[in-house]
């Protein structure tokens, strides 16, 4: 095995190169058909190069979902987060993963692993604190979920329709409308986010009340 590192590996390729060459295929042919060889040919190197860069297959897919959610803007920094803010954040959030091929799932599959997604939860959680949210962590973690379950929809009902296996009529069309189906789900979170800070806020303060006679 080592020799055959040692025989592939020409300092021609870096991590970050055979990243956004991954990236690029990916938006070519699609996960599905995103291999170690494939990528390898795409390099002009022998499969086990890229092992010199990537410990496992799931490394590099982290590696390329790190990439897709750099694409996300950094958001303005006031001092109370607005529900256009929020909305904001999403939204770059969900057009960062629609902007490649199978992108979503790309990211879903590092999140389930535990990484990947770091820089974004740490960036939502930044939003949803100036918005004084109650448990801005586990509101961030929420939120990003729906945003990648959303996505993830829309990019598996575009991948059906253009193969034509997509039944018309059928459940809600998920690219009917998406920036408002969307919004609408986004807007629904911050009102339970909103309701839960109000309950905890009125919580403390009668905990905190002096009952003494």
């Amino acid at each position: 095995m080592m020799a055959a590192r040692n025989s592939d590996h020409s300092g021609r390729h870096d991590r970050e190169s055979v990243t956004a060459t991954a990236l690029r295929l990916l938006d070519d042919v699609g996960l599905p058909d995103l291999s170690m060889r494939r990528l390898a040919g795409e390099l002009g190197i022998q499969p086990s190069a890229l092992y010199w860069h990537f410990d496992s297959k799931q490394q590099l897919l982290g590696a390329i979902a790190e990439r897709i959610l750099a694409r996300i803007p950094t958001a303005a920094s006031t001092a109370t987060a607005t529900d256009a803010d929020i909305l904001n954040a999403a939204r770059g959030i969900r057009d960062a993963l629609l902007a490649y091929r199978d992108g979503a799932e790309v990211v879903l599959s590092s999140y389930a692993l535990g990484f990947g997604v770091e820089r974004t939860e740490a960036h939502l959680r930044a939003v949803l604190e100036r918005r004084a949210a109650a448990e801005s962590s586990v509101a961030a973690t929420t939120l990003l979920q729906f945003i990648i379950g959303h996505a993830l929809l829309v990019q598996q009902r575009l991948h059906a329709e253009s193969v034509g296996a997509a039944q018309l009529g059928g459940g809600d069309d998920a690219t009917g409308d998406v920036t408002a189906a969307f919004d609408a789900g986004v807007m629904l979170f911050l009102h339970g986010v909103d309701a839960a800070g109000s309950e905890a806020k009125t919580t403390l303060r009668y905990d905190t009340v002096d009952t003494r006679e």
